[in-house]
């Protein structure tokens, strides 16, 4: 007697489905594969660690006595702005890997896999805010080495954290875009800095607002970064930040919806 094999959709390939413990494992297995390589390619580091430290560095020695007088007060207004920088910026290493993981041909080998079609994709974004953690914890050791202080106590420090990784999240998936659209790792790289450069230097995050010209501070006001920063800042430092979280918790919600679906199509036609 012969029985006939259940419609086998959702997986890489298309052929077998897959329930969904088994593919948040598998998901999670390729978003550990994706950390281990760290260990293959120790340049990673220099992405990861290094350059946040020159960030804080460059930023704290190099401005800190025009900004506020003192490396140390320039610091623990600027600490947060940086730290929200570094996490944009790092959020477009998902484009870039996942542009270098086409080329390369790793998800022609993951395709004849019988394993979730979405796990490559969302491992690689589990894995990079791992990597992004890291280096938020890092600028922040860093910076309380520097002078720093957090006065907003634990539940400010974990609640900002939270944040950045809910926002950096939401931004992962207009990385995934890039990535899926772009030619190759130079051009992600390319509109990766276009984009982010101009919003990121003109928001509060290592300025004040007020110091603007009136034209321009039309738009800071409404930028996310800008956003982003004023909250972080406040639950590090312990400030009122109750409307810049609310904000930033929109623009995550408002660049998930727009960019979640058009990332998915862009990365189902591609693999």
């Amino acid at each position: 007697m012969t029985t006939a094999s259940a419609p086998v959709t959702g997986t890489l390939g298309g052929s077998g489905r897959v329930r969904p413990l088994a593919a948040l494992r598998q998901t999670a297995t390729l978003a550990w594969r994706s950390l281990v390589s760290v260990k293959h390619n120790p340049l990673e580091l220099v992405d990861y660690s290094i350059s946040p430290i020159m960030f804080v560095f460059l930023f704290t020695f190099v401005f800190g006595g025009q900004m506020a007088g003192s490396p140390q007060a320039y610091l623990q207004y600027a600490l947060a702005g940086i730290i929200v920088q570094n996490t944009l910026f790092m959020s477009m290493y998902t484009a870039m890997a996942l542009n270098t993981d086409l080329t390369k041909g790793v998800f022609d080998r993951l395709r004849s896999l019988p394993i979730a079609r979405s796990a490559p994709l969302l491992g690689r974004i589990a894995a990079d805010l791992a990597k992004q953690l890291w280096a938020m914890l890092l600028m922040i050791g860093l910076g309380t080495l520097l002078g720093f202080e957090i006065t907003g106590g634990a539940a400010g420090f974990v609640g900002g954290l939270l944040l950045l990784l809910v926002f950096a999240a939401a931004m992962s998936w207009t990385a995934v875009l890039i990535g899926m659209l772009a030619g190759d790792a130079e051009k992600v790289q390319v509109f990766a800095f276009t984009l982010i450069f101009p919003i990121t230097f003109t928001s509060s995050a290592f300025v004040m607002v007020d110091t603007m010209p009136g034209w321009l501070q039309a738009w800071v006001d409404v930028n996310p970064v800008t956003q982003l920063s004023d909250a972080f800042r406040g639950l590090l430092l312990g400030t009122p930040a109750g409307e810049p979280i609310m904000w930033s918790l929109v623009w995550a919600a408002g660049i998930a919806i727009v960019f979640v679906p058009l990332a998915m199509r862009a990365y189902r036609s591609r693999v």
